[in-house]
């Protein structure tokens, strides 16, 4: 259970309930918070003087005074007309993560909305109802509106929703769950969907995927220097304190632990190696890892402060005054979505050189063309490393930053938006990419390791490829890869792996 209290929430927190289906509960606090708030708006909306939200129109037609026998009508009208989303329809979590966040920010008791509100988008989540969110529709900027739209259509009782997988009325899952259709008064429609809180929540997931990514590909270059016949040297922690990044380090004293008691780096240590220096896929990786690691560092920062934020406009400030503001603005969370898919495509383009040294014979250090059972008749492992180059291209170009365009809308009255719904959704993309670039860097090393045999790998490693051989078959010239690949990236996801 997850009690939404008004406060902040972690990022744990959000991943429970968005992918773990955890139960969220509504403090008594908050909901006497936001009874007192309501009570403001009320007052404003029965004076003469309009109000932005309460009593007028929207964006460009701010300026128009609603009387208030029109002004329920005006919050269903905001809600169907901006439910204008396109493309096909956007992941469950997606959907779970925006729904968690606005309704978080309900609960603060700074937007003017009633406890019934709070409660139906609890209730909502609770009954595992996900309105359907289509991929267009934000701008970054007044809120992710078509998506926001889209849960407060639900909310209304209108529109579409999945319920385990099975798409059907929202009307009738409501009914089906007991939650009674919520008819919005004034201010409440604009305060379901004038919200960062999609972008937010794809924030959230992606540093949860990427704190584990980043130890899978600490632990696959491990894989590599070993089935390379690479040196451990340069990870030693006296030379990574020259230099005193706490990612670098981090990932360095993992790479370090990963490869200790590695009978294969034991052979080739001494005077008679004659090995200088390992190509800079191998002896770099802490640092491109860490640089890696402390980008998602700063970025894990500014989720928390948006996860302690209250974002709406108008806004209802404790002494009952309605201010307008500029906290809509997906800027501070566009940047850092951007910034995330640089680093990585780096560690996958790092991952991919290191698969192309391990195929090939004139680089790999005695291992056969392709880790073939019988180069020239099979092909080993030559066409993944294609999927892998190919996969890596295009996050090259997923890693270009959506968030310096801008497009004005509401007939410049929203002249500079920030564009980071779609930043968030290519760092998803990016993101499956590292996945399935790890996947098979993982597949090709384990094989590597195999076949240095009859030295043995170092406990650590060995586990990961004992792990790997349980969700794939062992090797042969019969072996279907595409298969293999996607067991690998589920093994990834499971978190199994050393």
């Amino acid at each position: 259970m997850v009690v939404i209290d008004g406060g902040p929430l972690t990022r744990e927190q959000v991943v429970a309930v968005v992918r773990g289906y955890a139960a969220v509960e509504v403090g008594d606090a908050a909901l006497a918070a936001v009874a007192r708030t309501r009570a403001h708006v009320e007052r404003l909306a029965g004076a003469a003087a309009p109000t932005y939200g309460v009593s007028t129109g929207f964006g460009a037609l701010a300026t128009r005074h609603i009387p208030p026998d029109r002004r329920a009508a005006l919050q269903r009208s905001l809600i169907r007309s901006h439910a204008a989303g396109a493309g096909d329809p956007v992941e469950a979590e997606v959907v779970r993560g925006l729904m968690l966040l606005r309704l978080r920010t309900l609960a603060t008791g700074r937007t003017g909305v009633r406890p019934e509100v709070v409660e139906a988008l609890a209730g909502l989540l609770n009954a595992g109802i996900t309105p359907v969110v289509h991929e267009y529709g934000s701008l970054g900027c007044s809120g992710d509106l078509a998506p926001l739209s889209a849960v407060a259509l639900a909310l209304m009782g209108e529109g579409e929703v999945t319920v385990d997988g099975h798409r059907l009325p929202a009307r009738d899952a409501l009914y089906e769950a007991g939650i009674v259709p919520v008819q919005l008064a004034e201010k409440e429609g604009l305060a379901l969907i004038n919200g960062t809180d999609g972008m937010l929540g794809m924030l959230v997931l992606a540093l949860a995927d990427l704190h584990r990514l980043l130890d899978v590909a600490d632990l696959t270059a491990a894989m590599s220097v070993e089935a390379l016949l690479g040196t451990d040297r340069v990870f030693a922690p006296e030379l990574q304190a020259l230099r005193p990044h706490p990612g670098q380090a981090a990932s360095a004293a993992r790479m370090t632990a990963l490869l200790a008691g590695s009978a294969i780096m034991a052979s080739h240590r001494g005077p008679h190696c004659n090995r200088v220096q390992d190509a800079y896929s191998l002896r770099c990786a802490p640092q491109v890892h860490g640089a890696a690691r402390d980008t998602v560092a700063y970025v894990a920062t500014v989720a928390d402060r948006e996860l302690a934020a209250a974002i709406d406009n108008p806004v209802v400030l404790p002494d009952g005054r309605v201010e307008s503001n500029g906290n809509f603005h997906g800027a501070p969370v566009a940047y850092p979505l951007d910034f995330l898919a640089i680093p990585a495509a780096d560690v996958a383009s790092m991952a991919e050189r290191r698969t192309d040294r391990m195929l090939d014979a004139n680089r790999s250090h005695g291992l056969p063309p392709f880790l073939a059972d019988d180069p020239g008749v099979d092909s080993g492992h030559m066409i993944v490393q294609y999927t892998q180059a190919a996969v890596v291209s295009e996050m090259k170009r997923l890693a270009v930053p959506a968030s310096v365009d801008s497009i004005p809308s509401s007939a410049m009255q929203e002249d500079h938006v920030s564009m980071g719904w779609s930043a968030a959704r290519k760092l998803r993309k990016s993101i499956d990419g590292l996945t399935t670039v790890l996947a098979i860097e993982l597949l090709t090393a384990a094989r590597a390791l195999d076949l240095r045999a009859p030295l043995t790998p170092a406990p650590a490693t060995a586990q990961a490829v004992a792990a790997l051989r349980r969700v794939v078959p062992g090797p042969g010239p019969d072996r279907h890869l595409a298969p293999e690949i996607a067991a690998a990236e589920s093994l990834i996801r499971s978190g199994e792996l050393p």
